[in-house]
Formats: C-alpha cells, sequence, structure tokens
C-alpha cells in the first residue's frame, strides 16, 4: 500500500478520499485553488498545496501544476476523484512521467475507450447488444440522412464526451446539417475533439449501470445502480438494486458488463453504462465511465465494499481485496445529490454557509465538505453534498431519505433539497415507475409542489 497520495480534487469527494486513506493509515496531500484556501478538504488532509487561482483552467485543470505539487509533496500516488481531470488519459500519463502511480485505468486502456465508437465496436464483436447506429464517427450529412431512414429519430453524441454536451436530437433530414455542425463544434470546444457519432433515439429508456472492479488476475461486479432519475442528462437520485429488473435480466447484465471489462482489458473501478427498454426486457450497451463514480456510495451501502480501498489496492499492485463469490447485496440504497442551486430555476446559488445541520443515525450517509463558514464558489460544480440512505427494502430506504432530508439544514445558499423532497413523495417514483424522460416531463407538475 501507499505511504503518501495527492487527491487531485475538491470538495466532497476529496473528502470522501481522504476518509479511506486515513483508516488505511495513508497520509493525503489536499490541492487547493484561491477560492479553496482554507476549504474543509484542505483541512482534513495531512498537508495541503496550492494549485493555482480560482479558476479550474488555472488550478483543478492544470496538469502541469498539479503534476508539480506531485513531485513537491513527493506524492507516491494520485487519485483523481471524478470530474476535472479524472478521465484524461493524458492526466494519467503526466502523473507516471512524474514518478507517481496512477489510481485508475492504464492510460492507454483510458485512451482507446476515450472514444465511444471504440467501445461500440468492441461490444458489437463481442456479442454484446449495443444501439443500432454509427461505429465509426459521422462527418457527412448524407450518413446522419441514411441513419435517419434506417432507424427513425437519432441522437447526435460526442465520441470523446458526455454530460449532454455536444448532443443534439435529430428527427427530419433537413436538420441533419445544422444539427451535426452544432454537435461538432460544441464537442471540439468542450472536450477539444469534434468527432461525433449518431445512434438510434430510444422511446424512454432506464439508465442502469454496472460497479466494475478488476485487477490483473479477474474481473469482479458490485452489482447495479438505477440512475434514470436525471435532468437534462444530469443524475439527481440514484438507488440500488434497480427497481426494474428481474432476476434473470440482472444475471444477463452483470455477466454482460463483466465480459465487456475483460474485452477492453479494463483494471481497477468503472463503470459500465447501459440503457434498457423495460417493454422489451432488452439492454444496450452505452459507454464506460473510467472513474469512481459520483453515486458509487449506494453500492457501497449495499455491498459492504470500500470502493476507494480497492483502487488503491489494485494501483498499488496488492490486488482486489476481494472474490465475486464473496460479494453479496443486501438490501436496498438510495442517494439524494444536493445542489447549491435554486430548486425552481436550478440557477446556481454560490454563498456562504450560515448555518448548516447535517443528519445522522442509522444507515445514514452524508458526504460532504461543509462546515459554517464555507464558502461555495460560482467557478466549481454546484453539487455540494450527498445524502445516502440503506434499508432492508426499497420503501424503507426512501423512507430514510425523506426523514433525513427535512432534517438537512443548509442556509446562507439555496438548495435541491425542496425539489429532492417533492421527488421522493411523487407516487410514481414511490412505485418505480420512472425512466429518463420522468423528470425533465414532470418538472412542471414537482415544481408547483415546492414551498417557498
Amino acid at each position: 500500500m501507499f505511504s503518501k497520495v495527492l487527491i487531485a480534487n475538491r470538495g466532497e469527494i476529496a473528502t470522501r478520499v481522504i476518509r479511506t486513506c486515513r483508516r488505511l493509515g495513508v497520509e493525503t496531500v489536499a490541492i487547493y485553488s484561491d477560492a479553496d484556501a482554507g476549504a474543509l478538504h484542505t483541512k482534513l488532509a495531512d498537508e495541503s498545496i496550492r494549485v493555482g487561482e480560482s479558476p479550474p483552467l488555472k488550478s483543478y485543470l492544470s496538469i502541469a501544476n498539479i503534476c508539480e505539487a506531485v513531485t513537491r509533496t513527493g506524492a507516491e500516488a494520485v487519485h483523481p476523484g471524478y470530474g476535472f481531470l479524472s478521465e484524461f488519459y493524458q492526466f494519467a500519463e503526466a502523473v507516471e512521467k512524474a514518478g507517481a502511480v496512477w489510481v485508475g485505468p492504464s492510460p492507454s486502456v483510458m485512451k482507446r475507450i476515450e472514444s465511444k465508437t471504440y467501445s461500440r465496436r468492441v461490444a458489437r464483436e463481442n456479442g454484446i447488444p449495443t444501439i443500432p447506429g454509427a461505429y465509426e464517427p459521422v462527418r457527412d450529412p448524407v450518413e446522419l440522412e441514411k441513419l435517419l431512414s434506417e432507424f427513425g429519430p437519432i441522437l447526435i453524441k460526442p465520441d470523446a464526451g458526455g454530460g449532454g454536451k455536444g448532443t443534439r436530437k435529430v428527427t427530419e433530414p433537413r436538420t441533419a446539417k445544422e444539427a451535426l455542425e452544432g454537435a461538432s463544434r460544441e464537442a471540439k470546444l468542450y472536450f477539444g475533439n469534434g468527432d461525433v457519432y449518431a445512434e438510434k433515439l430510444l422511446d424512454a429508456p432506464r439508465h442502469v449501470e454496472v460497479q466494475i472492479l478488476a485487477d490483473e488476475g479477474g474481473v469482479v461486479h458490485l452489482f447495479e445502480r438505477e440512475c434514470s432519475l436525471q435532468r437534462r442528462v444530469q443524475k439527481v437520485v440514484e438507488e440500488s438494486p434497480s427497481p426494474a429488473l428481474t432476476r434473470e435480466r440482472r444475471t444477463d447484465l452483470l455477466r454482460t458488463a463483466k465480459a465487456m471489462a475483460k474485452a477492453t482489458g479494463y483494471t481497477n473501478a468503472g463503470t459500465f453504462e447501459f440503457l434498457y427498454e423495460e417493454s422489451k426486457e432488452q439492454f444496450y450497451f452505452l459507454e464506460i465511465n473510467k472513474r469512481l463514480q459520483v453515486e458509487h456510495p449506494v453500492t457501497e451501502m449495499t455491498t459492504g465494499v470500500d470502493i476507494v480501498e480497492q483502487q488503491l489496492r489494485v494501483a498499488s499492485g496488492d490486488g482486489l481485496g476481494i472474490e465475486q463469490d464473496g460479494v453479496e447485496q443486501r438490501g436496498n440504497s438510495v442517494e439524494a445529490r444536493i445542489y447549491a442551486e435554486d430548486p425552481k430555476t436550478f440557477i446556481p446559488s454560490p454563498g456562504k454557509i450560515t448555518k448548516l445541520s447535517i443528519p445522522d443515525g442509522e444507515h445514514i450517509r452524508v458526504d460532504h465538505a461543509l462546515e459554517v463558514g464555507t464558502s461555495v464558489s460560482f467557478y466549481y460544480d454546484p453539487l455540494i453534498a450527498k445524502l445516502i440512505a440503506w434499508g432492508s427494502s426499497r420503501s424503507e430506504a426512501i423512507s430514510r431519505v425523506e426523514e433525513s432530508l427535512s432534517a438537512f439544514v443548509i442556509e446562507g445558499v439555496k438548495t435541491s433539497i425542496p425539489l429532492q423532497r417533492v421527488i421522493f413523495d411523487d407516487k410514481d417514483f414511490l412505485d418505480g415507475r420512472f425512466d429518463t424522460t420522468y423528470l425533465d416531463s414532470k418538472l412542471p407538475e414537482l415544481r408547483a409542489q415546492i414551498k417557498d
């Protein structure tokens, strides 16, 4: 195991990684920008080091600055968390060049699977279902028109990015050229790569993903997560297990995810994402997220496996400390993401925390980096906390989240908690009747129930 790890991130994910490192006796190095000077993650780490000015490009997205911090602190390894540089193979290469170990899949694998079309081709070659569409980048509107003719409405997506950026829906041939050019421009702007591809637009699918852990000796799954509650492709609520899957479909899905991991040579922690057409009981491989996911706590709550610990074990050469036969899924877990934003307009709400009361109790977990006086900056993502609950049943887990949300007090900034409370009281959600279109389509109704 490593003696010192630098965490190339901030906020709640930095404090979460610190927690596991501390339990393992591993020293931690926190990095911070000017906006985060004195932030909680810098206080919890064994040491902290400034990496630049407040704008992300000058700090948390500066490979040169972070690698200099690695050298100056003597960190043996770098844990990237999620977001920022966590999925950039160039960063992983630079970390290794600086003499440290990258806590994640190898840079060569990261580079290959950065391309969604590459991953789609690997899936197809291994008999894994994929959404009908293109398997190479699309550059000619005529290609889009052919796909429209064959499959109906299609979705243009970036080949090397996600999160809804560079995505366009096309329903008519006359809009193909404009949509293709717009998607390509946006993909280039956000991901530095203008390549895009297209696939059939599925009708109200569910979004289900499988947590994978792998080392040179083999691949282990930690079951699946349901992530269909999304607003503009951004997840809002996650849970495990998925209420949509039968035992047979779950078995097929988990086996498929493991096969895909082996086919790509994947190691360390990764998430293999699928879309699921519930009416047809058909799932399709979507993409690979080559990092720790925001929603990993629901998996930890239902399996008892510390995913960060396993990441560190694999990266250090110790190998996985678990085998598939030893992994069991117990009960249900649900996570609510808490954003510093107006619950009705979703406009970010930067400011300073003036009052704070964080719920606790049996089977309740809150991942955060908050304290009274914490500045919530407009420079960074507004996700400030995650509330996770476990229950012996789905209804019990939901009930615990509801109770904890009512006890969660954050003043000084607006938060998404009022909207979360409405969602957790919605009958369709309680009954497990939802898909990726659910939240966007019901938002007017849900927002009307928010109490001022």
